[in-house]
Formats: structure tokens, sequence, C-alpha cells
């Protein structure tokens, strides 16, 4: 691991956030929270609380309309996402974890504006949604593939981040499921933006528990720590949701099923 690189890539997001929580507090004291109809609908997680969503909304805001006006269309946006979620897949593989780290919160901001730039230029469509959410899996795909990759000499490791990219996919492909079939499931954790946060901050860490002579030996375990919740909490989540979706779907059925007797009953009479 190079130490100067990812140590100073780590340090520099590690500012940033500060930053721009601290910018956000100050607004919050002086003007209220910048209350987001997006947030309230999502809701907060043990993880992710309301302000850190505030946060990421009320900065990607100007950003947005910058966008706009500079002509980036949403999907432009996206398509940069994916470009710095591979990046970021490459880096980890090779063992840059601040540079890593550092991508992967930019893939991930990046699909925070798309959206954003989608409502402030009205180009909010389905076919935009679709390709937004192929390139969050291809993202996550390669993030937790460049960390199985490094983790190849590591049967543990390895096994953790293979479980961890099912967990990650089940949960996707629960929510997805149910919102096809039209019925409500468990919001469940480990949704994307949970992952992202958790893998960003392990990854992160790396190098800085690095730089620290007493525990630098350790500087892999917040990333596997990581690993280890989203194998564990993402894959439990999913089978809950996809548990959830089949008694809703298997009640659905039973009131179809009653409605058309009783359709049949009145017209026989």
């Amino acid at each position: 691991m190079n130490i100067t690189i990812d140590l100073a890539a780590s340090l520099i997001l590690l500012a940033t956030t500060l930053v721009a929580l601290a910018a956000y507090a100050t607004r919050v004291i002086f003007h209220g929270r910048a209350r987001s109809e997006r947030v309230e609908r999502e809701g907060e997680s043990l993880i992710i609380r309301k302000g850190a969503m505030e946060t990421t909304l009320w900065v990607m805001g100007p950003i947005g309309e910058a966008c706009v006006r500079l002509g980036i269309t949403a999907n432009a946006v996206t398509w940069s996402s994916l470009a710095f979620g591979l990046m970021a897949g490459v880096a980890i593989a090779s063992a840059h974890f601040g540079v890593a780290a550092a991508l992967a919160a930019l893939a991930a901001l990046g699909d925070a504006l798309d959206g954003v730039v989608a409502r402030a230029s009205g180009e909010l469509s389905d076919s935009g949604a679709i390709l937004d959410a192929a390139i969050d899996r291809y993202v996550e795909l390669a993030f937790i593939g460049g960390l199985a990759f490094y983790f190849r000499e590591h049967p543990f490791e390895l096994i953790l981040g293979l479980c961890a990219i099912a967990g990650a996919f089940m949960v996707s492909y629960g929510s997805a499921k149910a919102e096809a079939l039209r019925v409500a499931v468990p919001r469940g954790s480990m949704r994307r933006a949970e992952r992202v946060l958790l893998l960003v901050v392990g990854v992160g860490l790396a190098p800085i528990v690095s730089a620290v002579p007493a525990i630098a030996e350790w500087s892999d375990g917040p990333a596997v720590v990581a690993l280890a919740l989203i194998a564990t909490v993402g894959n439990v989540s999913a089978v809950r949701r996809l548990a959830a979706a089949a008694r809703a779907t298997k009640g659905l059925r039973r009131t179809s099923e009653a409605v058309a007797i009783v359709a049949v009953e009145r017209r026989a009479s």
C-alpha cells in the first residue's frame, strides 16, 4: 500500500466530509434544516441519519444547478459515476485503499447528483432510472469485486467478499421484485446508501490505521468488518424482504379470488 498517496486521499476525504457537515450545521443554526421530500420519503436508518442525508442533498443542490447551466445532463453524470466506480475497483484491487475510497465517494455523490440534475432540468424518465439502477449494480460489483481480488490469497476474507456481493445484489433484487409486484415489504437494512458508506469508511480508514505504528498491522480490519456486516446483515435483510413479498403476494391473490367470487355471485343473483 502506498501510504503517502492513500493517506493523503483518505485525509482529504475526511476533511471534505467534516467541512460539509460543519457548513450544514451552520445552515441549520441560522436558517433551520434543509428539509427534503426525498429524505422524508426514504427515511433514515441506523447507519445513515436524516442529518447526513439532508447534508448530501443540500450540498448537491447548487452543484446540480451548475450542471444544468453548463448543459451537463443527468445521464452524463450517471456515466461519470460508472467511470469513478470502475476506477475505484481497480484502485482497491491494486491496494490503493485511500484513492479507492475517494473515487468511490465521487461515484456515490454522482449517484445522488444525477437525480438532482434530472429534477432540476425536468429530465426525469423511466429510461434514466433504468440506466441509474444498472450502473449502481456495476459500480458496487466493481468495488466489492476489487476487495475480493485484493483478499484473493485469504480464503476467509475472500468468502466474505463473495457473500457481500450476494447480499448487496439480493437486497436490491428484493426491493425491485416487491416494487414490480406492487407489494409492501420491510425497509430493512443494508440498502445501497448504507453499503456504500460502510465500504467507503472501511476502506478509507486503512491508510490512517497504517500510519499509526501501534495498530498498523490491523489496517485491513475496517474493510473486513464492512464486508462482514454487508455479508451477514445484507443477506438476512434480503431474505426478510423476499419472504415478506411472498406473503404479501399470497394475500393479494386471496383478495383477488374473493373479489372474483363476489362478482360471480352478484351476476348470478
